[in-house]
């Protein structure tokens, strides 16, 4: 097992990813970009996670967190468009922005233990 998928974060974002995926999979009114764009959003988050884990420097890892960071805002603002669009439903809405506030959290403490 590597190190990262230890990572209570990782599971998470792993969580946040499959949670996602589904929602992408079920929904057909999406068009192509939208969906694009969320589907690598959402798996960016868990990529720069498992990448920044494995950095060495301080400040390496820290900069992979940033981006993962950044791309659970870029999961969130498509939500909150999808959500004023009426192509998600309040409840899932608000299922998809606990998580994300969640790693968010997650992800600036562990930034802030690399400054």
């Amino acid at each position: 097992m590597f190190d990262f998928e230890k990572l209570i974060v990782y599971q998470k974002a792993k969580g946040f990813n499959k949670l996602t995926y589904n929602y992408l999979k079920q929904t057909k009114t999406l068009d192509r970009t939208t969906n694009d764009q969320l589907r690598r959003a959402s798996l960016s988050i868990m990529l720069n996670i498992a990448e920044g884990s494995g950095r060495f420097s301080k400040p390496d890892r820290r900069n992979f967190f940033v981006i993962a960071r950044g791309s659970v805002f870029e999961c969130v603002a498509i939500f909150d468009f999808l959500n004023d669009e009426k192509l998600l439903n309040e409840e899932l809405h608000q299922s998809f922005y606990g998580q994300a506030e969640e790693l968010s959290k997650i992800l600036f403490a562990m930034i802030g233990n690399l400054a």
